[in-house]
C-alpha cells in the first residue's frame, strides 16, 4: 500500500480481514455487508494509514448513491422496529374483575388458614435465606475475618473452566450482533439495545460479529476484554477456552 504498510500489517492493526482489504483496494465493497459497514471499514483503514477518512467516505457516497449513516447504526433487518402500534385503551372492566377475585381469594385463604395458627411466629423466609435468630456472642479472642475476594477473581471463578463463556454488554449504545458455536450453529442474530446484556457458552469456540463494536463491552471467561473499537466499526471475533484470541 502507498503508506508503506503491507496488507497483513493493515489487517492486524485494524482487525479488518485480508480479503476485505484486497477488495476495497480494487474499489469492490460487495464483501463489506452493506453501506454502513463499508463506511466503517473506510474510516478504519484511512486512520490506520494516516489519511483523513471524510473525503474517502464522501467519495464512496457519491459513487454508490448513498448517504451518511444514521447516528446509531443498526442492521436493516431491524428498521421495522421503528413502527409502533397505537396504544390500546386500558380494559378497566377486566382489571376490576381481577381485583375482586384477588380480594375473594385472600379472604378465603385467611378464613381457612388463619385460625389455630398462633403457635408459629408467622415469619416467612424467602428461598435461599434463613430465619432470623439472635446473634451468638463473639468470643473475645476470635480471629479477624478473612479479606473479601477481589471482584474480578470472583468473576473468573464463577465461569466453568471446561467451556468458553462470552458476555456481551451494550453499555454505550445499541448494536446488531451475531453469535455462532464451534459447529457454526446460530446462537443469536439480532439487535442488542443499550443497557442489555447476553451471555453465551460453548464447549470449544464462539464466533461473534459486532455491527457497532464501539458500543459493546466484552467479558471473556470472566475477564473484561480491553479494546479500542470505534463507533460504527464492524468486528469479527473468535474466542476459545484459553486466553481470549481475536479471530
Amino acid at each position: 500500500m502507498d503508506a508503506g504498510l503491507t496488507v497483513d500489517e493493515i489487517s492486524t492493526s485494524t482487525r479488518v480481514r485480508i480479503p476485505i482489504v484486497h477488495a476495497i483496494e480494487q474499489d469492490d465493497f460487495s464483501r463489506c455487508g452493506g453501506d454502513v459497514y463499508a463506511r466503517g471499514h473506510i474510516r478504519t483503514l484511512a486512520r490506520a494509514v494516516g489519511i483523513d477518512p471524510a473525503p474517502l467516505v464522501a467519495r464512496y457516497d457519491a459513487g454508490h448513491g448513498g448517504r451518511p449513516p444514521a447516528p446509531t447504526p443498526a442492521a436493516p433487518l431491524f428498521e421495522a422496529e421503528r413502527i409502533r402500534s397505537e396504544p390500546r385503551r386500558p380494559n378497566w372492566t377486566a382489571a376490576m374483575v381481577a381485583a375482586i377475585a384477588a380480594v375473594i381469594a385472600f379472604v378465603g385463604y385467611t378464613a381457612f388458614s388463619g385460625d389455630g395458627d398462633d403457635s408459629g411466629d408467622g415469619q416467612q423466609v424467602a428461598e435461599g435465606s434463613t430465619p432470623s435468630k439472635a446473634a451468638a456472642p463473639k468470643p473475645s479472642g476470635s480471629k479477624p475475618a478473612d479479606p473479601k475476594p477481589d471482584p474480578s477473581d470472583s468473576a473468573v471463578a464463577g465461569v466453568p473452566r471446561d467451556k468458553v463463556t462470552v458476555k456481551v454488554d451494550a453499555t454505550d449504545g445499541r448494536s446488531w450482533i451475531s453469535v455462532k458455536d464451534h459447529n457454526g450453529r446460530q446462537l443469536f442474530d439480532g439487535l442488542l439495545k443499550q443497557g442489555q446484556t447476553k451471555t453465551f457458552q460453548d464447549d470449544k469456540k464462539l464466533a461473534l460479529v459486532l455491527g457497532d463494536a464501539g458500543a459493546i463491552k466484552l467479558f471473556v471467561n470472566g475477564k473484561p476484554v480491553d479494546n479500542e473499537f470505534e463507533p460504527g466499526q464492524v468486528e469479527r471475533l473468535t474466542y476459545t477456552k484459553g486466553d481470549p484470541e481475536v479471530g
